[in-house]
């Protein structure tokens, strides 16, 4: 093989690795050629092919794509140098013809021009440029919370039952001052004693079933109310769709408790706080939902009137389920910020029962 041409070879290797995705273009095919003409590569194919390697190959991949395309090409044959054409002279001329006028050469026969065939030009695949990842978009993926924990944190402080019976560390200054004008004198100052919060609070929270996607919420509202609030006293009991004659001690819904204990429990001033669709979440109305729910509630009403029940279904998906007609027995609320604020201030007494 040491009559292959080397810029054919170069030139078959330019198009076929540009079919194949190389970013190729016309000035690394000219240095290519000015590397053979400098005498690179013309060895033998294997110089041949360690130049390219050299010049055209950019990474470990594109090496290996050159190897498995050199090695076709090798199979194939590499394109060989065209002979030049070498006119023989004869070394006697034919001597002039008869009658021919003798120093004037006679005249040659015309021949006709050869055709010139056209270069037959292949469209060349066009690689559409990579874009780094550095550029591309940034997506913030935020989660979303009907109420934030923030805001829990911030709304549960609000819910108070302050008592006069705490230490008496506290300055009154105004009854400091009237026992010393009554008396003329100063004698020792006036202290009240430190006002500490009594409320208590029961959250009843509706679990599983249509309640599943609203777990964190739920969750959320546990923690703020027994860890983040200055709430002396926090019970959480549990239920599935509607509270019957036993509710749960824990979330698994394994632990059940008799409603008369919780009954026992609370006191005229206990907040009692319900946290569940009401079957708003699926559209339903079930008259059996409605009645058990309504006993439920008159039996708590007997204990605390400061009831009220937060439902993650907005308002307008109340309408013609079971949630538009326990709303009408006990205040219910969106669960939003704003909703979340007017069921504490309905468990502190400040919004107007219906």
């Amino acid at each position: 093989m040491s009559d292959y041409d080397p810029k054919a070879v170069l030139l078959e290797l330019f198009i076929r690795l540009r079919r194949n995705g190389f970013e190729l273009g016309i000035d690394e095919l000219l240095a290519a050629y000015q590397a053979v003409d400098a005498g690179w590569g013309t060895d033998s194919p294997d110089a041949l092919r360690e130049l390219v390697q050299l010049l055209w190959c950019n990474a470990p991949q594109e090496s290996l794509e050159f190897d498995q395309l050199y090695d076709e090409l090798l199979a194939t044959g590499l394109p060989t140098a065209k002979p030049a054409a070498q006119s023989e002279m004869p070394s006697q001329l034919p001597p002039p013809p008869a009658g021919s006028t003798p120093g004037k050469p006679p005249s040659a026969p015309v021949q006709p021009a050869p055709e010139q065939q056209a270069p037959q030009l292949a469209v060349l695949p066009v690689r559409t440029p990579t874009r780094p990842l550095s550029d591309e978009p940034k997506l913030e993926l935020r989660a979303y919370w009907p109420v934030s924990r923030r805001d829990m944190i911030y709304t549960w402080r609000y819910l108070r039952r302050p008592l006069p019976d705490g230490p008496r560390d506290q300055l009154n200054v105004d009854a400091t001052v009237e026992q010393a004008a009554r008396q003329g004198y100063f004698l020792q100052p006036v202290y009240d004693r430190r006002e500490r919060n009594h409320a208590h609070l029961v959250l009843l929270i509706d679990q599983g079933g249509s309640m599943t996607p609203f777990h964190r919420f739920s969750r959320d509202l546990i923690e703020t109310a027994c860890d983040e609030s200055s709430i002396e006293r926090v019970d959480v009991v549990y239920f599935h769709n509607v509270p019957p004659e036993s509710i749960y001690q824990d979330p698994h819904l394994m632990q059940p408790q008799p409603l008369t204990k919780l009954l026992a429990e609370c006191n005229p001033d206990s907040s009692l706080l319900f946290v569940s669709d009401a079957g708003a979440a699926r559209g339903h109305r079930r008259l059996a939902r409605i009645r058990a729910t309504a006993e439920c509630l008159a039996r708590l009403k007997r204990v605390s009137s400061f009831i009220a029940w937060l439902n993650p279904m907005p308002a307008p998906r109340w309408d013609g389920t079971s949630a538009q007609f326990i709303a009408g027995l006990v205040p219910m609320f969106q669960m939003d910020p704003d909703g979340f604020s007017n069921a504490v201030d309905c468990l502190r007494g400040q919004l107007a029962q219906r």
